[in-house]
């Protein structure tokens, strides 16, 4: 019986020997597998975080990208990463956390891609040690949900109604541009935002704000020459001859919002109209023009002051309206517009048929004037004074464009914080007091995780390290006395990084103030990008293309099509002389013989 059996295993190893290997992959494609692949995707992710890592906090440096075509200056992570284009795989999930972070609160995000990367640098070990994955991924999910709880527990609330409320919402803003280009302008543009973003919640538009309220760049001037209108302002738009007769200046005038074209529409050139008379022909003409008179008629029995359309309003228009006393722009860009009906309350019309007062809007004041090189029409004293517009000067190109970024992450930052209505301190207090809670929490954990959420709560510590290396001290001195004031002082819990005078210091005092959603979405989107580079047991990479000669092709068309054309010519003479066909057929193409073959 052992020889038989024997026997039949040797002739089944035959037979499994002889079985031919199932390829599931195509030709090219790049597979890797196991710990070595984990370790390179995290070793890949800490590469990404180096590169934005010195752009943290008020001494953060700044980068310059070039794309081929223009240079990007900045120091917002969301930015940074955005055009870095970064090819790997794995790293590209650090990119997606910056954008979401960028889009939700609007600051952080080059702390939440610091965050992921310490996160995973310290994961990385465990990894290497044997842990399973599936073990560290658990124990950092509850860490980071244990984190966003104690973030939660230590926000303070305030109540924008009140003084210190509004007081509160201009630490926030200001902390928010404290580390941007614009930080030394802080005093001129914290209060720009608090207005508008405040004008926004008090009408309960508070989440149409990146449609309501408008950033315009004019380059020159000083950036100090900046301001908000409390209303729409839009440059100059394309104009024909009259314009200059036009009237700039109105008083509670009446504004007309149209999506229709106010220009002579000759007829096609290719249609075809039979006359027998010449007098018809000039029928025609004279109905082409009544068509746009018509029109033109009813805007201005309408009682409208302001004609402003999406599309184009030609010379005759222009000339027609200034005659009337009357201001018109054309091809007005759909954001000015939507920003126009709702600060006056009209309607945009898609017709110039039943025109009524109704659907009039109306604003205080109207005028256009000069800003530097641009001339502006400003509408003010708007009804609804809902929407804000905040011009931008500068010396270049590049400070302006950084300057808008600014506005934009510090616009969101006060809009985050009316929404939360709560906050925390800044210069790394929260990170290093969650951190110091998650290892005095890591003590009642048996086995692993144990390690694992000291090695999350070491993690956090990156922030104030960052911010001390970034300003030039000594990061190993100052650590060590913000952990023995957070452990020993029980009023120890807002001490962060002196980034002025190089020591600790209590941040709340000092007035360096976050959202407490900033780093609630922080924690919990790190400790989620972690565990998803965690969860990565495999990675594929598949062949750009299956055809190899794909390029070859493209490159020798213009010799190839040259020679079809020549073979396609052949084949018609000979068709239609009644001779064979010759040449080269497409791919998987023969002649067809039969009804309608040669």
């Amino acid at each position: 019986i052992f020889f038989l059996a024997c026997g039949h295993w040797q002739v089944k190893k035959k037979k499994m020997a002889m079985r031919p290997g199932v390829i599931l992959l195509r030709e090219g494609t790049d597979t890797s597998q196991g710990k070595a692949q984990l370790v390179s995707n995290i070793n890949a992710c800490q590469a990404v975080a180096d590169a934005v890592r010195t752009t943290l906090g008020p001494r953060g440096m700044d980068k310059l990208v070039f794309d081929g075509r223009k240079v990007t200056i900045s120091n917002d992570g969301a930015t940074i990463m955005k055009l870095l284009e970064i090819a790997h795989p794995a790293a590209k999930t650090l990119v997606d956390i910056s954008m979401s972070q960028d889009a939700e609160v609007g600051d952080g995000t080059t702390s939440v891609v610091l965050l992921a990367g310490d996160i995973l640098k310290h994961m990385k070990p465990f990894v290497e040690e044997g842990v399973h994955p599936q073990i560290i991924m658990r124990n950092v999910r509850n860490a980071g949900r244990l984190g966003v709880e104690k973030v939660k527990e230590l926000s303070i609330p305030f109540d924008t109604t009140t003084p210190e409320g509004k007081e509160m919402l201009l630490k926030t803003a200001s902390t928010a541009l404290n580390s941007k280009l614009i930080s030394s302008h802080k005093d001129l543009f914290a209060p720009m935002v608090v207005k508008a973003v405040q004008a926004l919640d008090d009408g309960g538009n508070l989440d149409d704000l990146m449609s309501l309220i408008a950033i315009k760049q004019i380059p020159g001037g000083d950036v100090r020459q900046s301001f908000l209108v409390n209303g729409v302002a839009f440059k100059k738009t394309f104009s024909y001859a009259g314009f200059e007769q036009m009237t700039k200046k109105f008083k509670d005038p009446k504004v007309l919002l149209l999506n229709v074209e106010l220009e002579l529409k000759s007829e096609k050139e290719n249609a075809e109209v039979r006359i027998t008379d010449p007098e018809q022909y000039q029928s025609i003409v004279d109905a082409e023009w009544q068509v746009i008179y018509n029109k033109l008629d009813a805007c201005v029995s309408c009682g409208a002051n302001i004609v402003l359309s999406k599309l184009p309003i030609g010379d005759l228009a222009t000339q027609y309206f200034a005659d009337r006393g009357m201001f018109c722009a054309g091809r007005v860009e759909d954001g000015d517009i939507k920003r126009v009906a709702k600060a006056t309350g009209g309607t945009v019309q898609t017709s110039t048929n039943g025109l009524s007062d109704g659907i009039l809007g109306t604003c205080g004041g109207f005028e256009e004037r000069q800003v530097g090189d641009e001339r502006f029409n400003v509408f003010t004293e708007c009804p609804v004074s809902q929407t804000s517009t905040i011009v931008l000067r500068g010396g270049s190109e590049q400070f302006i464009a950084e300057s808008e970024r600014s506005i934009h992450d510090a616009l969101m930052v006060v809009k985050r914080s009316l929404k939360s209505r709560s906050v925390v301190a800044g210069g790394g207090a929260v990170e290093m007091e969650v951190a110091k809670y998650l290892k005095e929490h890591a003590l009642t954990i048996q086995g692993k995780g144990q390690l694992i959420v000291s090695a999350f709560a070491k993690a956090l510590e990156v922030v104030p390290r960052q911010l001390c290396d970034n300003a030039g001290y000594d990061s190993t001195d100052i650590l060590s006395a913000l952990r023995r004031k957070h452990y020993q002082d029980e009023d120890g819990k807002w001490f962060g990084v002196d980034i002025i005078n190089g020591g600790i210091c209590d941040t709340f005092d000092l007035g360096v103030w976050e959202p407490s959603d900033n780093k609630s979405n922080s924690l919990s989107a790190a400790a989620e990008a972690a565990c998803v580079i965690l969860s990565i047991d495999e990675t594929v990479v598949n062949p750009k293309s299956q055809d190899p000669g794909a390029q070859a092709t493209g490159m020798m068309g213009g010799q190839q099509s040259m020679s079809n054309m020549m073979g396609g010519a052949m084949d018609m003479v000979n068709a239609q002389k009644g001779g064979s066909r010759s040449g080269n057929l497409g791919n998987g193409v023969s002649w067809m013989q039969g009804r309608g073959g040669g």
